[in-house]
């Protein structure tokens, strides 16, 4: 009872009008664990005008409506199990909150982030396979969004070959289902699933872009796949840049219509996935090589 009311207080000040994650995490930063709910429920409804104040007091439980089969678990941003590398991607607009379902062990791990268009060209899907084999032999875990495509490529080449996917939501907790073309290689040791909305938050153009910056934020390295002249893929890899993260994408002598931004990601200092001649496999040295350097120790 004592962390439902904890996260609920969370949620609740979410949910009220103009107040986003900058703020909430201003306040947060000045609570220090273990923390009382009653004091962590002072110092929100301190931080509103009274107005705000009134409507925070009015806010109905979020977590009445957690409605998930499975046992759902939450992080708050100043849990010292909460991803760091989340923290230092995005700084001030963390998640406040995360709930999730699974293996939460699987955020200790190196991690790979994919990401590409829906209508994944069959090179595209190849080179994806490739890429998430040759990772899960590295014991690295597949992050990516649980679209069709270039997502769910990802995730199924991982579980199928014995690794392990974190899937991030672009809705809230109670929207997940496990796919049914998924079930025969699932398995909850091996996987999380995270989401940074409200439990009932429904699917939103804008939340599958902002679930894209905790792809990038909680990988180490991105790969884009595929990305087209406009849209969320190339945005993703744009973001992937500006966070000063690794970019790779794969460049192709024949360019499908899904891949027509590949190029200007390259040009704006991704690495280029070429193939191997000695494998005749994606060559993937030097984003071995990085992951090497990736110091996990820094992180926990």
């Amino acid at each position: 009872m004592k962390d439902k009311e904890l996260y609920d207080s969370v949620y609740q000040y979410l949910s009220l009008k103009n107040i986003g994650p900058v703020q909430t995490n201003k306040v947060l930063s000045k609570v220090y664990e273990p923390i009382e709910p009653y004091y962590l429920k002072y110092q929100l409804k301190l931080s509103l005008n009274p107005e705000q104040q009134i409507e925070y007091e009015k806010a109905p439980s979020i977590l009445e409506y957690l409605k998930s089969k499975f046992e759902v678990g939450f992080i708050i941003v100043t849990n010292e199990n909460y991803p760091i590398e989340l923290k230092k991607s995005l700084s001030s607009n963390t998640p406040p909150i995360l709930s999730y379902i699974g293996n939460i062990e699987l955020l200790k791990k190196r991690k790979v982030g994919f990401s590409g268009s829906r209508k994944v060209s069959e090179k595209g899907i190849d080179i994806t396979k490739d890429c998430v084999e040759q990772l899960i032999d590295k014991d690295v875990s597949i992050v990516s969004g649980y679209a069709a495509g270039v997502d769910y490529e990802a995730h199924y080449s991982a579980l199928s070959k014995g690794g392990s996917t974190i899937i991030i939501l672009p809705e809230g907790i109670n929207s997940f289902r496990i796919k049914k073309e998924m079930k025969d290689v699932w398995d909850w040791n091996r996987v999380l699933v995270i989401s940074e909305f409200k439990p009932d938050d429904a699917w939103m153009a804008n939340r599958a872009m902002q679930r894209n910056n905790t792809i990038i934020g909680i990988s180490d390295i991105v790969v884009v796949v595929e990305a087209g002249e406009t849209g969320g893929s190339l945005d993703a890899g744009y973001k992937t840049l500006k966070m000063d993260k690794f970019l790779f994408v794969p460049q192709y002598g024949v360019v499908p219509e899904s891949a027509t931004g590949n190029n200007q990601l390259i040009n704006k200092g991704a690495f280029p996935i070429g193939k191997s001649s000695e494998t005749m496999r994606a060559n993937l040295t030097k984003m071995f090589a990085l992951l090497e350097k990736t110091n996990r120790y820094e992180l926990f």
